[in-house]
């Protein structure tokens, strides 16, 4: 897990970075939560996330937005943290040109800038998405949502109500071409404590799932 220093909009930015080796490995990138709330690229969850994707034989990537550990520049209310991930995901491409898939994803502010990338950037073909703060951030930009995915949330989070995050996956339900899987752990807040495990084993289920149906197309 090395680490890494590639250049972004606002200066140096900060990450690790895990490379699998095997000839056309997918790639991902994971986005960390709030940086005034203390969100770093070392969060449990991220780290958790980073992981699953290592363990599936993805070239993966996750760094601090620019003000937030070594990361050079100051936080900028989501457009320049949009712009840091996307010279991430062109850090990452460049160097893994062969890659035959990308994902991506976030947890709770990060799922917020996960998604916004993922309108931007066609090459994305699955996502995940912790936690989406349905209630504090607009979402209606996923007009149509281009890629499957998952949104996964607890029932007890007290900073974005279930029923938020319900009817933004029922929204996006409706548009024709994707699927959005949508898994509710009971019992978790919103920073998953004590339900990290129900967590994970909905995120890697879900990976195995897509995976293999990719495989088999």
């Amino acid at each position: 897990m090395p680490e890494v220093i590639f250049n972004g909009p606002a200066g140096r930015l900060e990450g690790r970075y895990h490379h699998n080796k095997k000839p056309n490995s997918p790639v991902a990138i994971i986005l960390h939560p709030h940086p005034q709330f203390g969100g770093t690229m070392n969060n449990p969850v991220v780290h958790q996330l980073y992981y699953s994707f290592v363990a599936r034989d993805f070239s993966v990537l996750r760094f601090n937005f620019r003000g937030v550990g070594r990361s050079q520049g100051y936080f900028d209310n989501g457009a320049g943290e949009l712009s840091d991930a996307a010279s991430a995901l062109d850090w990452l491409q460049n160097i893994n040109r062969d890659a035959r898939t990308c994902w991506i994803a976030g947890f709770s502010f990060g799922s917020w800038i996960a998604m916004q990338l993922l309108m931007r950037r066609p090459e994305i073909d699955g996502f995940i998405s912790v936690a989406p703060p349905a209630n504090l951030y607009d979402f209606s930009f996923l007009a149509p949502c281009p890629s499957s995915g998952l949104m996964v949330h607890g029932d007890s989070d007290a900073v974005v109500p279930s029923d938020d995050v319900g009817k933004l996956v029922e929204r996006l339900k409706t548009q024709k071409g994707i699927v959005i899987d949508h898994s509710i752990i009971p019992g978790a807040n919103h920073f998953f404590e004590n339900k990290a495990d129900d967590l994970m084993e909905n995120v890697n289920a879900y990976l195995d799932k897509r995976l293999a149906d990719d495989q088999a197309a």
